[in-house]
């Protein structure tokens, strides 16, 4: 058959543990593998601060954790590339992945797609999202500092998110639907001796409201039927966390895959599903524990299983061995950037000696930025702000790397770009190779996880660019009113990146769009002025707000009704 650089011996879609230990173990087998990702790579571990369960590992970070595998992966030849499956034909020996970054075949296909937080449906929660009511206390903790907080659930994120957020709140009260912790009492003994935290059992939460903040909530007790209401104080808003487990991401595959009511994929104890060449690893799957050490399992589980299909099936097609590619150049060929992305998390809050960007950084965005296609101009609009000098010393780290990117002060009206002084200061401005501005913005040190969509950004200006539908394409393209979107972001926030990847990308095809990123520990008064609770928080020309994770086609739909 004949053999293109789109085919691999296996797609993993999905970079949290599962898909990461499936990636280390089908690369080690010396087969070309893909691990597709549509925001950052680590999945929803990352936002657990302390991981002290796993074998072997006395006491680690989600995103530490995760990071060691994605290098682990990278150095046995795995590629790594951000973008979306949109839709995917599994009944064939040659499978088809129809993404954001184009079409990908692969003869066999690992799904790890884990799960998203749970929505309980009380009255009030879908309102109030993102003012008051939030899902991510690494995220959101902060924006609750001095104020009381409510976390909704029993188990065992709902137990460690509330023991990180009395870091900020100054009273965390957990609501428990059931009459003990459903978690094990090795996490749930944690909460003993803490002044803190108070717990309510067999309670439920039934609706919040107020004007434009959480200001009261109402609860009922199963046990004795009594109703009680909570009241803001003098703070004037509490918060409510909603920790009641997740929901497996599976809406978007097809009824070709066995899953149960549901959404849950049905494997084997290989983890194969019910399709020949498909297996699926972690929390997207039927199981009774959901833990890292489980999705490395399932992970490794399944790529073992599927080295023995792979291998029939090379042998059944005459299908020769697929050219692997070993070590960083692997994964700056698809523009992996997550890596990256929290190596400069910890050196710009750390403040090293090398600076904001490490050896290792430069190294991969030398592969990244020889494939644009054109040169890339960073206007740095400034003022006398400590943000300014950083702004500075960021820009001057990163044009040494490639002669493909360049910066300039843009402290003066200069041509067209003297409209920009209406934009919120200061700001790096991405411009094209004739000083034209795309339109996209960062208000920030693009650092933590917002370097990976700084650099995507870059990659979408200079083309050739990330793809997206064509359908959702030509209807950014047909807009024809001048639309703004800002997004605030925390860096922290795992999130946020898929947002602003996506407002970008839409900037980056319509003249008439333009994408703001905003760093919200930099620029307080967005914040008030929007009543900002939770982030991302998008904004449509400083007027509409919506709140929570948005891709491209979710935004295309919300500008065209604008």
């Amino acid at each position: 058959m004949e053999i293109n650089e789109n085919l691999y011996d296996v797609v993993i879609v999905g970079g949290g543990p599962a898909g990461l230990s499936a990636a280390i173990y089908m690369a080690r087998a010396k087969y070309r593998v893909l691990v597709l990702e549509k925001a950052g790579i680590g999945g929803q571990i990352t936002i657990t601060e302390e991981i002290v369960n796993y074998p072997g590992v006395e006491k680690t970070s989600g995103k530490e954790l995760t990071e060691r595998m994605r290098r682990q992966a990278v150095s046995f030849g795995a590629q790594f590339a951000i973008g979306e499956v949109l839709d995917m034909e599994l009944s064939n020996d040659i499978k088809v992945l129809h993404t954001t970054k184009g079409d990908y075949k692969a003869l066999g296909v690992v799904l790890a797609t884990g799960a998203n937080p749970r929505k309980l449906g009380f009255k009030g929660e879908r309102e109030f999202q993102g003012r008051g009511v939030a899902y991510c206390a690494t995220c959101d903790g902060e924006f609750f500092t001095g104020m009381e907080v409510f976390v909704i659930g029993g188990g065992f994120a709902a137990v460690e998110e509330g023991l990180f957020l009395t870091k900020y709140a100054k009273k965390v009260t957990m609501i428990v639907r059931e009459p003990d912790f459903t978690c094990a009492r090795t996490v749930s003994d944690k909460l003993k001796g803490q002044e803190k935290i108070q717990t309510i059992f067999e309670t439920e939460l039934v609706e919040v409201g107020g004007d434009s903040m959480v200001s009261y909530a109402r609860f009922h007790n199963n046990a004795t039927g009594e109703e009680w209401t909570h009241e803001a104080g003098a703070d004037g808003a509490f918060g409510i966390f909603v920790f009641a487990g997740y929901v497996p991401n599976t809406d978007w595959i097809g009824a070709a895959l066995e899953k149960t009511s549901q959404g849950y994929i049905v494997t084997d104890e290989n983890q194969k599903t019910s399709l020949d060449g498909v297996y699926a690893a972690g929390d997207v799957c039927v199981k009774n524990l959901r833990q890292v050490v489980t999705a490395v399992s399932d992970g490794a589980t399944a790529a073992t299983s599927l080295e023995k299909y792979l291998s029939e099936l090379h042998e059944r097609l005459e299908i020769p061995d697929l050219v692997v590619e070993r070590g960083e150049d692997a994964a700056a060929k698809d523009l992996d950037t997550s890596g990256q992305a929290q190596t400069l998390d910890h050196a710009s809050e750390d403040h090293r000696e090398e600076g904001f960007l490490d050896s290792g950084i430069r190294q991969q965005l030398e592969g990244i930025f020889a494939r644009f296609q054109s040169k890339v101009i960073l206007k740095a609009w400034l003022d006398d702000s400590p943000l300014s000098g950083e702004i500075i010393g960021f820009l001057r780290e990163l044009e040494p790397v490639s002669d493909m990117v360049r910066w300039e002060r843009a402290d003066k009206p200069q041509g067209s770009s003297g409209e920009r002084r209406r934009h919120i200061l200061p700001g790096i401005e991405v411009c094209r190779e004739d000083g034209s501005s795309s339109g996209i913005w960062f208000h920030g040190v693009p650092g933590g996880h917002e370097f990976n969509s700084f650099v995507i950004a870059l990659y979408n200006v200079a083309g050739p660019g990330q793809q997206i539908d064509l359908e959702t394409e030509e209807r950014l393209k047909k807009l024809d009113k001048n639309l703004n979107i800002k997004v605030l972001v925390s860096l922290s926030c795992t999130m946020c990146p898929e947002t602003v990847m996506s407002a970008q990308k839409a900037a980056a095809v319509s003249e008439n769009i333009e994408a703001e990123m905003f760093d919200l520990a930099h620029f307080p008064q967005l914040k008030e002025k929007y009543k900002v609770m939770s982030v991302p928080c998008m904004i449509v020309n400083d007027a509409q707000v919506f709140f929570g994770k948005k891709g491209v086609e979710e935004i295309a739909g919300i500008l065209s009704e604008c």
